[in-house]
């Protein structure tokens, strides 16, 4: 097929894969970025916007990056901004036990054993089911089912690069969509009854006061990804010839008998972990539970553990299956595993640590408030009516959140104005919050600024060395628009139906 002959939509995502890959190299663009926010910075550090700081109830400053104390600080802190930067321990702690998983040929073997009794017409499906999962594991989808994806597509014969977006998608695209109570539910919900009690000192929230409409949109965003990798992505990516080594990747031969009896052995040793710690969390005074007795709220060290539990949930199969397959005979060969998974890391690493100091300018210099601030005062000012005023904070929240990563943060700047501005108009902080869910999931994905963004681009170049920016905003491209247009008028349609949004939830405040 000829560029003229392709749909339009294919020839306007090469356009994007093409000129985001014209782009800098990630790293080199961090630097630019980081450089832009210096600049900017001292250009507007004088400036009054006669803004509140909603953090401190002070008005609104920008701090100048490039003043001499700003600096100074700056260069203190680089190390530990790098060594202290949450994705970077999220990532190599996993993928240490994923190496080694991988080394022995466990996911090898778990691969081979799952494609044989799942049809390729499910795949897409599944694959985006178990990113959204994934959320309860905090980041772990990041890391462990995205690069998942592309080797399970791979294996099927499908394009792997199809099933990474099917994947990040799931993970990224679809975060506030879960069957599954996360602990990003009760954190959203505590950032969005402290906004509420500016105005009513007495209001509680429930922290399920989204969960009928998360666990809804997960249907939603698993039919509408499945289409879009089938129809829209997957096609696009014809032209993306595979050239990277892909020598150690699974295939479909069938298992042999020595390879399934070591996976049935790996895979109860697997089971029998889960047992003990399901066993070790459902005691009264376990010490897996914080101090209120909670085993899902971020002080809990359950929560903590994730990532180290993952680490361990590869690492004993993998050591197992190893072991009776004769692929682990000594303790040199397990670290093998790890060594050679970390030495795929390096470039990962090196983006990693310009991320994080653009990321620490950036919210010394208060730039980040300055725009969620004045975002939301132009949106009040309109006085536009309620379902229109709910698609513009939808709209304002996915555009800030390509600058503002977290989830948390940026709700903690946007909720104390959000949500008692929608109250005086009427409308609930259960509605509000469900919202701000829907801006903060469906840009993450087309955004280089969120840090597991270039980690991403990684899990590509493994397959198609000379893909980049351009080539993952080009294949995401079209799973955010559409999230952010259906997934608001679902909202919308909820709303009109008067469908429970959540436990003790409503669509109205009244005073």
């Amino acid at each position: 097929m000829t560029e003229q002959s392709a749909p339009l939509i294919q020839r306007l995502l090469n356009k994007v894969e093409i000129w985001g890959n014209k782009l800098p190299d990630p790293a080199a663009l961090f630097i630019a970025l980081m450089v832009f926010v210096w600049l900017l910075s001292w250009a507007l550090s004088g400036v009054d916007f006669n803004a509140i700081d909603p953090r401190t109830g002070q008005a609104l400053v920008i701090n100048n990056q490039l003043s001499g104390d700003a600096m100074t600080t700056f260069f203190s802190k680089m190390v530990t901004n790098f060594s202290h930067f949450h994705p970077v321990g999220v990532v190599l702690v996993a993928i240490l036990g994923i190496g080694v998983a991988e080394f022995s040929g466990f996911i090898n073997a778990g691969l081979r054993a799952l494609m044989a009794v799942t049809g390729k017409w499910l795949l897409t499906p599944m694959v985006i089911a178990v990113g959204i999962v994934s959320h309860t594991a905090v980041d772990a989808g990041y890391v462990l089912v995205i690069p998942l994806g592309g080797v399970i597509f791979y294996a099927a014969g499908r394009h792997p690069l199809a099933g990474i977006a099917a994947a990040f998608a799931g993970v990224s695209g679809g975060f506030s969509a879960n069957f599954v109570p996360s602990s990003i539910d009760p954190m959203l919900q505590g950032i969005t009854q402290a906004g509420a009690q500016i105005l009513n000192s007495e209001m509680v929230l429930n922290p399920l006061n989204n969960y009928y409409f998360t666990a809804a949109s997960s249907i939603l965003i698993i039919t509408l990804g499945w289409f879009i990798t089938d129809k829209i992505v997957e096609p696009k990516l014809k032209g993306n010839e595979l050239d990277g080594d892909l020598s150690d990747l699974p295939t479909m031969e069938p298992l042999q008998d020595n390879e399934r009896k070591a996976l049935r052995w790996s895979l109860l040793a697997t089971v029998i972990g889960i047992v003990l710690l399901i066993i070790s969390t459902s005691l009264e005074n376990s010490a897996w539970r914080a101090a209120d007795g909670s085993l899902t709220s971020f002080s809990a060290p359950l929560m903590q553990s994730i990532v180290p539990l993952i680490f361990l949930l590869f690492l004993i199969p993998g050591l197992v299956y190893g072991i009776l397959i004769g692929k682990i005979k000594t303790t040199k060969d397990f670290i093998q595993g790890m060594s050679k998974a970390m030495s795929d890391m390096g470039y990962y690493l090196v983006i990693m640590f310009f991320i994080a100091q653009f990321i620490y300018a950036f919210g010394q210099s208060n730039l980040g408030i300055l725009l969620a601030v004045k975002g939301a005062e132009a949106l009040k000012a309109l006085a536009l009516p309620g379902g229109v005023t709910i698609t513009g904070i939808i709209i304002l929240t996915g555009f800030i959140n390509l600058f503002v990563g977290s989830a948390s943060a940026k709700w903690a700047l946007l909720a104390p104005i959000f949500v008692p501005m929608l109250m005086q108009l009427g409308i609930s902080p259960d509605l509000a919050q469900a919202a701000y869910r829907i801006g903060d999931s469906s840009t993450n994905i087309i955004t280089p600024l969120m840090p597991y963004f270039p980690l991403v681009v990684v899990f590509c170049q493994r397959y198609v060395t000379s893909a980049g920016i351009g080539t993952l905003a080009a294949m995401m491209l079209p799973f955010s628009v559409i999230f952010i247009v259906a997934w608001t008028i679902f909202l919308m349609v909820f709303w009109s139906l008067g469908l429970p949004l959540g436990l003790q939830a409503t669509y109205e405040y009244l005073p």
